[in-house]
């Protein structure tokens, strides 16, 4: 159809062809017609408002994370972590110091796009036994932060082209703790856990064993811990042209990586031995206690270069400034996990069988007992809770069979196994009081 002018839809000019640019868009069905001015006025309404949105979407984050910053200072996160960790201070407080110093640096960032300067990452890595409360500390931090948090066990991770899970499984795990939010992913925690097992086998820790692929593995998180741009199957496949993939960057997610290191406490020992006097005529020989030093005087005093024995490789180490120690809990800290945290597994039974018209009483030997079974298993804290739900079994099979209350006494005899709880009868009245 052949016509040298047309009325535009949308501004109703009448337009003549002059040239091919005078064409329209034009819908021969409907006659409906949109002429090149118009054209360029929505595409420029369009950038306004996009622009728009993102100012205000920039604000709005820079005042949350102002927000954020005001009620989360390092000592108002430890006064908080106190209420759910039993010693530790001193992790605590590298743990507080590093959580406020990381949105510290979001906020620099957000307010000087553009700009020359950049404050570095401060990834953590976090040493200590097993059962000590790494994984429990920053599950709490994150809590108080509300923010995203994941774990993902390191020693499943492989190098590319070994079987088994990709480095970027870390960050899909994070993914799916926010709610599949693409922006609050970037804005959350990663914590590694078990990074000790992919410690290379070489130099101090040498074995004859096959090393697969965990040096490669280290490589491999390398630009992640910095910050880069991460690309993986939602559903966890491996990348190929027709599956879809998501992106995020780790620019602005913080990295803590743990472990129990089982014997970096030897390498410290003997890097320290090193700037001692040797032994000859006018030098004192050291006592056997002076020469066993405790963990907890050594793993403090944990540098770089013991990592780096350890199998850790120096560019890791590199990007892991922040070294957080935690002790080995002893029976009096064991005994105060069961009863003075806020969530105390003492105190989740208690309210467990409250709910029966019980109360339930724990004599202090029989606490002590349990601290000492979780010293003789080595699992420091972890395995507190399993310990009272063996003994607890048969009583809270038992107690629902009637709302009579009653007052239950567990003793050492029970978590010996000597003896059964005892149960008494107990009036209405001082269930209510002792409620």
């Amino acid at each position: 159809m052949a016509f040298d002018s047309y009325h535009c839809s949308i501004c109703g000019r009448r337009v003549k062809l002059q040239s091919r640019a005078d064409m329209p868009v034009l819908d021969p069905n409907t006659g409906f017609a949109i002429c090149r001015s118009c054209i360029k006025n929505i595409y420029h309404f369009i950038e306004e408002d996009e622009e728009n949105t993102f100012r205000k979407h920039k604000q709005h984050f820079n005042d949350e994370l102002s927000e954020m910053l005001e009620r989360n200072k390092p000592h108002l996160i430890k006064q908080y972590l106190d209420d759910f960790i039993i010693m530790q201070d001193r992790a605590k407080k590298i743990l507080s110091v590093a959580a406020y110093n990381h949105y510290k640096r979001m906020k620099y960032d957000a307010e000087n796009v553009g700009g020359d300067e950049e404050i570095e990452k401060s990834n953590v890595i976090i040493m200590g036994p097993t059962g000590c409360g790494k994984t429990a500390m920053l599950s709490h931090l994150s809590r108080l932060l509300d923010i995203p948090f994941a774990v993902t066990d390191a020693s499943s991770l492989t190098e590319a082209g070994f079987v088994g899970a990709d480095v970027e499984v870390a960050v899909r795990n994070l993914y799916y703790a926010a709610g599949r939010d693409i922006e609050k992913t970037e804005h959350g925690i990663i914590y590694l856990d078990e990074f000790d097992k992919i410690a290379r086998k070489s130099g101090a820790n040498n074995s004859i064993t096959a090393d697969p692929g965990h040096e490669g593995v280290q490589q491999g998180l390398l630009k992640m811990l910095e910050g880069s741009v991460v690309e993986f199957t939602e559903r966890g496949q491996r990348k190929h042209p027709e599956a879809p993939t998501i992106k995020v960057d780790t620019k602005n997610i913080l990295f803590i990586v743990g472990g129990a290191f089982v014997g970096i406490e030897k390498i410290i020992e003997k890097r320290l031995k090193k700037n001692e006097s040797p032994i000859g005529f006018g030098s004192e020989i050291p006592s056997k206690e002076d020469t066993d030093k405790k963990f907890n005087e050594l793993i403090h005093q944990v540098r770089p270069e013991d990592l780096m024995k350890f199998g850790i490789i120096p560019e890791i180490i590199g990007r892991l400034p922040v070294i957080c120690t935690l002790e080995t809990l002893d029976e009096d800290a064991l005994l105060r996990i069961l009863t003075e945290p806020k969530n105390a597994p003492v105190k989740q039974y208690e309210k467990l069988l409250a709910m029966d018209n019980v109360k339930l009483e724990f004599e202090e030997a029989a606490l002590r007992h349990v601290a000492k079974l979780a010293i003789e298993r080595k699992t420091g804290a972890r395995s507190l809770k399993g310990i009272i739900e063996d003994v607890m079994l048969d009583v809270m099979f038992e107690i629902p069979k009637t709302d009579k209350p009653r007052r239950v006494v567990i003793t050492e005899a029970c978590i010996k196994g000597e003896d059964s709880p005892q149960i008494f009868p107990l009036k209405k009245t001082t269930l209510k009081k002792s409620a």
